[in-house]
């Protein structure tokens, strides 16, 4: 594993923000690249539901996305304006526009793709995904990933996740960070 103190210094001021489908291991792979980078993990759902006192399903169950994105979106801006850390976004977090330019502004992005197998053995682990409540897991995933893939393209790094120890994705993360940013020689 590389020294994270070699790499801090190019990423002081900026945030990691994850986005990419549920499933992709947002919030697994940040909790291991923050400990690996010496930074702290915020996880964007945590926060809503911290925010609004509501679990992430009852916001979708009683107030409706709508209400959850708005919830959503304002966390996200909130979070990037504090010191740079490790960010699970939502999946849908990326779509907003006004997000996607805030992290833009004040992180770096980084996709991690999955392919579909990949996503739905992962998401068939929980019960607690307001998306994939009603409905074919597969059908939803499939047209979320039509709709979606094309804005997480957008990210400043993609990385694949794939179905290896979580450790490798991190390694791919950094690596693809040391290729994109410079390092200090210390």
């Amino acid at each position: 594993m590389p020294n994270a103190l070699s790499i801090e210094p190019a990423l002081r001021g900026r945030t990691i923000a994850l986005v990419g489908l549920m499933g992709a291991g947002k919030s697994s792979i940040g909790r291991r690249l923050a400990q690996a980078l010496d930074l702290p993990f915020k996880d964007a759902d945590e926060e809503v539901e911290r925010a609004a006192a509501r679990s992430v399903s009852e916001i979708f169950e009683y107030l409706g996305e709508a209400a959850f994105r708005d919830g959503e979106r304002r966390v996200i801006a909130r979070l990037l304006d504090e010191p740079p850390h490790v960010l699970a976004t939502g999946g849908g977090a990326f779509m907003n526009a006004e997000t996607r330019a805030l992290i833009g502004q004040k992180a770096i992005s980084v996709w991690l793709r999955a392919d579909m197998e990949v996503l739905l053995r992962r998401v068939s682990r929980r019960t607690d995904r307001p998306l994939l409540k009603d409905g074919d897991p597969r059908a939803v995933l499939e047209a979320l990933a039509l709709e979606r893939n094309p804005v997480y393209a957008q990210a400043d790094i993609a990385v694949d996740s794939v179905e290896t120890a979580h450790q490798a994705t991190v390694q791919a993360i950094l690596d693809a960070l040391r290729a994109r940013l410079p390092v200090s020689p210390e």
